[in-house]
């Protein structure tokens, strides 16, 4: 280990390239993922990068609820720490703590044209997105790879709904997206509610990320964005001041956890387990199945262990006592 890689911090990275060997092991990849042996920067590469990522941390709010302050902090360095260097607990997060600890990933592997884009889901009932895209609530990463004018969208935090590998930003492209028969694409359109759309004064249609259950079903969509509307970290922190601490946003009173199963032999994503709230579901090959329902604070700590690899310390565990999302039995 040279003396640049416990302090060079490329492209605006927070991360050293000493640092980004931790995250290799970590995520169970090998030095030559790493800049100093000169990988090829290609699809080949981001995807192997991005399917370990998806992997490796799950996406969950437990630090909303089972935290002293009951705060996220997003922070890098303090990211890191979470996910990385203290003693191995599965800890991942939610949307913000994942796409920002990823963005700078990506820039400390090699990748400089990346930004951030806000976006903006719609609710769900019964797990179907419907009705009025909300205001941004989400992000993802955009990057351009070396050498191509092919820009990639990479969602490290949407759950188990999120494409499961870096999707191309084309318009009608149909993909599928690793788990049971669902396809995935997107189209750009105008959101009904947005009223300036004459396009030759710059108006923007959002690109919309839908998807169908399978081929035979009709196409209906999760989010909206605009790619050339770049967010910046302070806009990103203003989000999740609402998000994580408002009580009217469901993150507040929902205990969300997803963690995407990937086979060792192909790296590839094959299946994901879930938990919302009590209930625990999985699905392995298309097919969601209930798996447990837990009534205590004892058997959902212990389930996170046991089904999702993550570790909850006592002071973690006592923190959720009185708290809206608390399992009383």
């Amino acid at each position: 280990m040279s003396d640049d890689d416990d302090t060079l911090k490329p492209n605006g990275s927070a991360y050293t390239l000493s640092q980004i060997s931790q995250y290799l092991s970590y995520i169970g990849l090998d030095e030559s993922y790493h800049p100093s042996s000169s990988p090829v920067l290609d699809v080949t590469y981001i995807t192997t990068i991005f399917q370990a990522q998806l992997a490796s941390f799950p996406y969950e709010n437990l630090s909303i609820h089972y935290n002293p302050v009951h705060r996220i902090i997003l922070d890098p360095q303090r990211l890191f720490a979470k996910l990385i260097t203290t003693p191995k607990r599965g800890r991942g997060g939610y949307c913000m703590e994942l796409s920002i600890f990823f963005s700078h990933i990506l820039r400390a592997l090699g990748f400089s044209q990346i930004h951030y884009s806000g976006v903006r889901n719609r609710n769900r009932t019964n797990g179907i997105p419907q009705g009025n895209y909300n205001g941004y609530v989400h992000l993802v990463n955009i990057v351009t790879l070396p050498n191509t004018n092919t820009q990639y969208v990479l969602d490290a935090g949407f759950g188990g709904d999120g494409p499961t590998f870096p999707l191309p930003l084309t318009e009608h492209t149909i993909h599928h997206n690793s788990i049971g028969t669902q396809e995935i694409r997107y189209i750009r359109d105008w959101l009904p509610d947005q009223r300036f759309r004459d396009e030759s004064r710059g108006a923007l249609k959002h690109w919309v990320y839908e998807y169908r259950n399978s081929p035979d079903k009709p196409w209906n969509s999760y989010y909206a964005f605009v790619p050339e509307h770049e967010f910046t970290e302070l806009d990103l922190e203003n989000l999740n001041v609402y998000l994580s601490e408002c009580k009217r946003n469901h993150q507040t009173y929902t205990i969300l956890v997803i963690r995407f199963l990937r086979d060792e032999e192909t790296r590839k994503i094959r299946g994901k387990v879930m938990m919302v709230q009590g209930e625990v579901k999985q699905n392995l090959g298309g097919r969601t199945e209930l798996v447990k329902v837990c009534k205590t604070e004892e058997e959902r700590t212990a389930t996170l262990k046991d089904l999702f690899g993550v570790e909850l310390t006592d002071e973690e565990k006592g923190a959720i006592r009185g708290w809206a999302s608390e399992l009383k039995g």
